[in-house]
């Protein structure tokens, strides 16, 4: 990608942190995906590292490879005028040097900001070292500082894992929160709340803007952008809703042998229009 417009999308998508409005992100798992929440109007598109892991067969955690993660983070990033900010787990890798070195595969695969949590590759409900995780986000931005700008969202697992007891999980998120964005992180995400009060709480005590994971149930991104909250996405959520309905396509067409799961399907030609000039 040509390094000025992906300076201008970086800048773009820090900006979309800063407001008025929520941003509200969607994540795209392949280019087909991508290109249908770019054409509703979503101002920027995420990754979903379990979408992409299970598109190729393999489940979530580190399980597929940086190599093939980046090269569907490029195809995305290619085949949308948005920015695109890649979803790379923890890392892949247990080193500082991995890290940095992830960031820099990110910005070469022409994604402008990325995803990184704290969960121990494997280990889920284990949380790394919060100095450690610094490291990483400060190697992360020590790369980005050398060559293009980059947005890092640090997500920490404290609610999504139920880490810890669970009346010291909130001083835990904003201690890890407060301490990655000290370390040069641009926003802070802590997926698994759903409780506006807890939200709200979380908002004040976070010094930076804020992501929260929607999912059915969750407050509406209008209620979320009363909150103070600065960044919604949705995970891998739509693909696991599209796994569903090709799920049901299924199922009606082996047991009765009939069609109706997919009679709102898109036009073929609608297909190829989706997809004319996606480099």
């Amino acid at each position: 990608m040509n390094p000025e417009l992906q300076r201008a999308r970086a800048i773009r998508f820090r900006q979309l942190h800063e407001g008025p409005g929520i941003l509200v992100l969607a994540n795209a798992w392949d280019v087909g995906s991508a290109r249908i929440f770019e054409q509703a109007g979503s101002k920027a598109i995420g990754t979903t590292s379990a979408g992409i892991a299970a598109s190729c067969g393999l489940p979530d955690g580190e399980c597929i490879n940086r190599a093939a993660m980046m090269n569907m983070v490029r195809a995305i990033a290619l085949s949308v005028a948005v920015p695109v900010t890649a979803d790379v787990e923890a890392g892949y890798g247990d080193t500082v040097e991995r890290a940095a070195e992830t960031a820099e595969a990110v910005l070469i695969a022409g994604a402008v900001g990325l995803n990184l949590e704290d969960s121990v590759a494997g280990g889920r409900a284990q949380l790394a070292d919060i100095g450690f995780q610094s490291e990483k986000i400060q190697a992360m931005r020590h790369v980005a500082d050398a060559t293009l700008p980059l947005v890092i969202n640090a997500r920490t697992d404290v609610y999504l894992f139920e880490n810890g007891d669970a009346e010291k999980r909130f001083e835990n998120a904003v201690r890890r929160a407060n301490a990655y964005r000290k370390a040069g992180a641009d926003c802070l995400f802590i997926p698994g709340v759903r409780d506006p009060e807890t939200i709200g709480r979380l908002v004040k005590a976070i010094d930076g803007p804020l992501n929260i994971l929607a999912a059915p149930g969750s407050p509406s991104a209008a209620e979320l952008e009363r909150l103070g909250v600065r960044r919604v996405s949705v995970g891998s959520g739509p693909m696991r809703a599209t796994l569903a309905v090709t799920s049901r396509i299924a199922r009606e067409l082996m047991s009765q042998g009939t069609y109706t799961g997919f009679s709102d399907a898109i036009s073929y030609a609608e297909m190829i229009r989706m997809f004319t000039n996606v480099s």
